[in-house]
């Protein structure tokens, strides 16, 4: 879009930048939808396949010089939520990650990524597992655009000590919020 500039006599011809929107898309997770067995986890009762989804994030501000991914769920009966994945210092290079990349085992994350110990007390993707009986509890899938190239955390940080962090140095963020839940 072009707007017309009067000044000093003269009419100049101005574009005004353009805004850049941070975008999270996912084949695996759509918004506001069920999440599909096999990102469920498969412990404590569930039987999922634990599998971490496939993500995809484009139009980064400028400045941005890594990534981080985290999800959440505010729903937890816990009193603070419960923090399902966490996983930072993705290279800024980096716009994607395949299914399973956070899964345990695997080898999918860029080099220098890392993750964060989850609530259930490990470093790799813990699926949604709400209790039997609750309502359909929202899990939060965000991407970070960070203003700094890595974090000061490794693979013991506490999704907490994660947050913490990310607070400090977002530049732009984007979200995706599937749901799950087990019937009685």
């Amino acid at each position: 879009m072009r707007a017309l500039i009067l000044g000093a006599g003269l009419a100049a011809l101005a574009t005004p930048a353009l805004a850049t929107e941070l975008i999270l898309s996912s084949t695996d997770v759509k918004s506001g939808s069920p999440m599909a067995i096999s990102q469920v986890f498969n412990s404590f009762g569930c039987t999922g396949q634990n599998i971490s989804p496939a993500l995809s994030w484009s139009g980064e501000p400028a400045g941005t010089m890594s990534f981080a991914i985290t999800m959440y769920d505010p729903d937890a009966p816990t009193g603070s939520g419960w923090w399902h994945w966490t996983v930072f210092n993705i290279p800024v290079s980096v716009h994607s990650l395949p299914a399973g990349a956070g899964s345990e085992g695997s080898k999918g994350l860029p080099a220098g990524a890392e993750q964060g110990r989850t609530d259930f007390g490990f470093s790799h993707y813990g699926g949604p597992c709400p209790p039997v009986g609750d309502h359909a509890h929202h899990y939060e899938i965000t991407v970070y655009a960070l203003k700094v190239d890595k974090l000061p955390l490794d693979g013991t940080a506490s999704g907490a000590a994660v947050g913490f962090n990310l607070h400090s140095n977002t530049l732009a963020t984007a979200k995706i919020v599937g749901r799950y839940g087990r019937s009685k």
